[in-house]
């Protein structure tokens, strides 16, 4: 008996020093960046549209001004101002090789506030991107460095907390760094589905296989499949101990217990977040909303640090015999969920007809009809891809081509690929100045300024859908939300902008002759009244200057009192 609590102490010592050098990240080393609780409304690796979530979203009890603090010692080394992704930012770079960074604020600390004012007076600027030295800007840890908000691309109050690895700029998953936040709940499986490798994983899809829970395990009826070539993916949460879906951290494949393959989300560059479509059903997600992630590699996903080399998870079914499945799901605190079923290959219907691909991974492709021609790099596609691209008439009385339809949206593309567009008239320089390329994709539009190259017009996208070449002769406006002459007492100016195609992407005010800092929020612009325009300060002049995604541009001009 002594001889067996040997073996147990001594098998606990080596998985703890096995445990440790998966992860030397410093434990307690960094603090609560925020002075109440931490939960989470999304964790580390979480699926979101074309990208992984890269840090933690902590809960700020739905209100906004929480006082946020530095995680541990440094100095802010960098903070960003911009209208999407990150809203106001800052970046704290620490002694011991790690940088922590706060998204969505609504104001800095008073000193770096009043720092990022001057230079955006200086510039003519409101978006910001400033670097610093060591001696700028030091901070305590605890000490306050903003308040919480809900700027950029948030959807709701909240504090985005990374923690990046300074030299390499890799997002590294913060829960791994020893944060107290309870969690004593497994992952949650709701769906299992199955692939027939012989052809691409978006076509035939996602076969589905009902799951039950008895107690902790999962299970299914025996999959039977007509393919011996097959692969498996799961759609599952994690719930932790808050009610949010938590992406999950870490999955096994094994079939009659031998490892076939393993994820695990510890790691990952933003050059390199954009995978994130190549290891979940890209279909699903975007036609259904479902995120079912993938328990093996497609051929065009070159992620690192993400899944085990060599370990494909794609099986090879060389029998008819009855095969056991694992799927073992685990949380950064080792809650653990299984998963166990059988397959057996069922050769009985079997005929493989060529599938006529015509995009493979790692190959570049060029695609051509009458008038279009889409030029992809050889990493455009995670999987093949029946590329189907074909020319329709267009109603719209601006458009001077026919609509191309680019295969399907609900299929992924990687890298940007080029669109040429050969329009159907001839177009004088002035149309040509004015001519953009629209890509309506479904969820949203994307537009971009027409580039020619002799009567071609080019623009790169990295989304599918339909096309089409438009001259846009039509202004940028903005809105004003008052009476033109009224005395204004609130603590705001808002300007509402409109761009009938494409987008404002340059906007001015000048106030009395004088640049005036106006904040993008999405597509309003607000001016909040400062030292610039004092109360008080009798009759203003305010004109604005914006241009659109085809070069036009307006100015108009409003007054007020104040």
């Amino acid at each position: 008996m002594k001889t067996f609590s040997k073996l147990i102490f001594i098998i606990c010592l080596i998985n703890n020093i096995i445990t440790q050098a998966q992860n030397n990240y410093p434990q307690n080393y960094f603090r609560n960046p925020l002075n109440i609780p931490m939960q989470l409304a999304a964790n580390f690796g979480a699926v979101r549209t074309n990208h992984f979530h890269m840090g933690l979203d902590l809960r700020t009890n739905s209100q906004e001004n929480l006082p946020v603090v530095a995680a541990a010692e440094g100095y802010v080394s960098r903070i960003k101002v911009e209208r999407y992704g990150f809203g106001n930012a800052v970046y704290i770079t620490h002694p011991n090789g790690y940088t922590t960074v706060y998204a969505h604020l609504n104001k800095y600390f008073n000193k770096l506030d009043e720092y990022v004012k001057e230079r955006q007076y200086k510039d003519e600027k409101w978006e910001q991107d400033i670097t610093f030295q060591p001696g700028q800007f030091p901070v305590e840890k605890g000490q306050q460095i903003a308040l919480s908000g809900n700027t950029g691309g948030s959807a709701g109050p909240h504090l985005h907390f990374e923690i990046r690895d300074t030299k390499t700029e890799e997002c590294i998953n913060p829960l791994l760094f020893g944060f107290a936040i309870p969690d004593t709940v497994a992952p949650i499986i709701s769906g299992l589905y199955w692939y027939d490798r012989r052809f691409s994983t978006y076509e035939p899809g996602a076969n589905g296989i009902a799951v039950k829970k008895t107690g902790n395990i999962y299970s299914s009826n025996l999959v039977q499949v007509n393919s011996p070539e097959i692969s498996f993916a799961i759609k599952a949460v994690d719930k932790a101990n808050q009610g949010f879906n938590l992406g999950i951290y870490n999955a096994e494949l094994l079939m009659d217990n031998k490892l076939i393959y393993s994820f695990k989300i510890d790691k990952i560059h933003y050059d390199e977040t954009r995978y994130l479509n190549g290891c979940i059903d890209y279909p699903k997600f975007i036609r259904d909303k479902m995120g079912i992630q993938h328990l093996s590699v497609l051929p065009g996903m070159k992620l690192q640090n993400y899944s085990i080399p060599k370990l494909t998870g794609v099986i090879s079914l060389q029998d008819e015999e009855v095969h056991t499945i694992e799927i073992i799901l685990k949380d950064t605190k080792g809650n653990t969920s299984r998963l166990t079923t059988k397959v057996r290959l069922n050769k009985s219907s079997d005929k493989v007809s060529s599938t006529g691909k015509t995009i493979i991974p790692n190959e570049g492709k060029t695609i051509s009809t009458e008038n279009t021609e889409i030029n992809f790099n050889k990493n455009a596609v995670y999987d093949a891809v029946n590329f189907n691209a074909y020319e329709k008439p267009d109603a719209d009385p601006n458009a001077v081509s026919n609509s191309i339809v680019l295969n399907s949206p609900y299929i992924p593309v990687h890298d940007e690929y080029t669109l040429k567009i050969k329009p159907n008239k001839k177009l004088s320089g002035a149309e040509k100045d004015k001519a953009v390329i629209l890509l309506d994709y479904g969820s949203d539009k994307n537009v971009v300024k027409a580039k020619w190259n002799g009567d071609w017009a080019e623009g790169q996208f990295n989304r599918l859908g339909t096309a089409k070449l438009l001259i846009d002769s039509n202004l940028p406006s903005v809105s004003s939300s008052w009476s033109d002459g009224a005395w204004v007492n609130n603590s705001s100016l808002l300007l509402k902008g409109t761009a009938k195609t494409g987008d404002i992407v340059s906007f001015r005010a000048d106030l009395d002759g004088k640049w005036l800092r106006f904040a993008r929020v999405k597509d309003n612009f607000v001016y909040t009244f400062d030292e610039k325009c004092p109360k008080g300060s009798g009759s203003h002049t305010l004109k604005v200057t914006t241009m659109n995604t085809a070069g036009n541009t307006n100015i108009q001009t409003f007054t007020f009192q104040r």
